[in-house]
C-alpha cells in the first residue's frame, strides 16, 4: 500500500477519531494511549454488548493488530446491536489505520477496512414489503 502515509495529527485531547456505518447504525470511535480500556456510550463493552460475539467483533481490529494498550471510547447511536458492533468494527480500524498507518496492511488483509453496503431494502407501494407480493387470484 502506500508507504509514506503520516499518522493522523491527534485532536486537543489527544484523541485519532474513526467513523464506522453499519446499515442503520453509525459509530464515532475515538482512540488514544493509554492502558487498553474501551468505553462504548460510557458503559464497558462487556456490559454494553451481552453477547460474546458482538464484544469479539468490537475487539478484533485491536487483537489483530496487537495494540491493547489504547484507550477507546465510541459513541454509537442507530441500528440494532450487530450493527451497532459491526460498525465500531469499521470505526475502530479506520481509527487504528490514523493512528498508526502501518497497520494499515493488517487491517486489510482481515477486511475490517471494507465497508457492508448493504441495507434493508425499502418497502414498494402496491406490495406487502420490498419483495413480498399480495396473493395472486385466478378467479
Amino acid at each position: 500500500m502506500r508507504s509514506t502515509a503520516q499518522p493522523a495529527t491527534p485532536d486537543a485531547g489527544g484523541f485519532v477519531w474513526g467513523t464506522g456505518r453499519r446499515k442503520a447504525a453509525i459509530a464515532r470511535v475515538r482512540v488514544r494511549p493509554g492502558n487498553g480500556k474501551m468505553l462504548v456510550n460510557s458503559k464497558e463493552v462487556d456490559v454494553y454488548f451481552t453477547e460474546t460475539q458482538h464484544r469479539e467483533a468490537c475487539r478484533a481490529p485491536l487483537n489483530a493488530t496487537e495494540t491493547k494498550d489504547l484507550d477507546v471510547f465510541v459513541n454509537v447511536h442507530g441500528g440494532g446491536i450487530t450493527g451497532q458492533a459491526e460498525a465500531i468494527l469499521l470505526g475502530v480500524a479506520r481509527a487504528l489505520k490514523g493512528y498508526d498507518p502501518t497497520l494499515e496492511q493488517t487491517l486489510r488483509d482481515n477486511n475490517f477496512l471494507t465497508r457492508d453496503p448493504r441495507k434493508v431494502e425499502r418497502k414498494k407501494y402496491g406490495q406487502r414489503g420490498a419483495r413480498r407480493r399480495f396473493q395472486f387470484s385466478k378467479r
